[in-house]
């Protein structure tokens, strides 16, 4: 493929009223706050970069372990242990804010005022390009539950968008019976764009000492013995909503975001890859104007839900 041809394909991406460069971003609690790895990685090439979880207030998180190791990925306790709102607008935003990527916010509250009270604050910073809704967290108490009833979800997501002009992604739990009903109430509140999926909740046991061996008992199990669930949900969601996907789950390749892409998601992000390989999102990158034009597309937007099934 020429470069000439190469240069020639669009990347850019329209999610709601957010427009980010490429469709590769880094999903929250992966990436740090961006400044751990840029020696790693080009944070300016970045679709968007979605910092760690900020809540309102500071947090301890959960006792250890906070991490296992499994098979095909890795359950995560970690509870939103961060420092809390106004430090991150002090000593995070000003960094993040100059690095090139659009900056996706991600907050967490405990009830819906917490999230409306925190919108409202990052929508007078500079440097917020976005607000993820992290309504669907297993890991702590509170939070998740917003993710769970559709019409806690709706009021959530249409509060903080009557708070700020900033746009709003809703980031939704598989830990339901139906995604597609959590989704539909997200779009009737307003959201952006909704990135499907969070961690599904999960275990591990030490049988000899009969005990758990993540400090919570239960966490979120991300990597690639995710995916399969993830794009399941994606495709689902692709049918019922209007409203731009965002893809997580198990992202580690080109081949990865290109599924993701015809099964429905405008855009990825790229979580427990982070972990073990800081520069996957840069190879990706990379690798995804020769894939779109493998093809046939001039655009990521040409092949968005391209998925062809065949009725019954």
């Amino acid at each position: 493929m020429s470069a000439s041809s190469r240069s020639s394909i669009d990347l850019a991406v329209r999610l709601g009223r957010l427009q980010v460069p490429n469709p590769i971003l880094v999903a929250s609690g992966t990436f740090g706050y961006a400044r751990e790895m840029e020696s790693f990685a080009n944070l300016a090439g970045l679709g968007g970069i979605i910092p760690k979880t900020v809540t309102l207030e500071p947090r301890m998180g959960n006792h250890p372990w906070r991490t296992i190791e499994t098979a095909a990925g890795m359950l995560n306790s970690i509870g939103l242990d961060n420092d809390g709102l106004e430090a991150f607008i002090e000593h995070h935003l000003p960094y993040l804010a100059t690095l090139g990527s659009p900056v996706i916010v991600s907050i967490a509250g405990r009830d819906a005022q917490e999230f409306v009270t925190m919108a409202a604050r990052l929508a007078g910073s500079e440097g917020v390009a976005a607000i993820e809704l992290n309504i669907s967290c297993p890991n702590v108490s509170g939070g998740v539950d917003l993710g769970t009833d559709p019409v806690a979800c709706e009021q959530v997501v249409a509060g903080t968008r009557a708070a700020c002009e900033i746009p709003i992604i809703a980031k939704l739990t598989p830990n339901v019976t139906d995604i597609r009903t959590i989704a539909r109430a997200a779009e009737a509140g307003g959201a952006d764009a909704i990135s499907a999926i969070n961690t599904c909740l999960g275990m591990a046991v030490d049988w000899r000492k009969r005990r758990p061996l993540l400090g919570n008992v239960v966490g979120g199990l991300s990597g690639p013995a995710i995916k399969p669930i993830a794009l399941r949900a994606v495709y689902q969601l692709a049918q019922s909503v209007q409203t731009p996907i965002i893809g997580i789950g198990g992202i580690a390749s080109i081949d990865d975001v290109m599924e993701f892409i015809v099964a429905g998601a405008s855009a990825v992000q790229v979580g427990t890859a982070n972990f073990y390989n800081p520069g996957a999102s840069d190879a990706m990158i990379a690798a995804l104007p020769a894939a779109l034009e493998e093809a046939g597309a001039e655009g990521v937007a040409q092949l968005v839900g391209s998925l062809q099934v065949e009725s019954a």
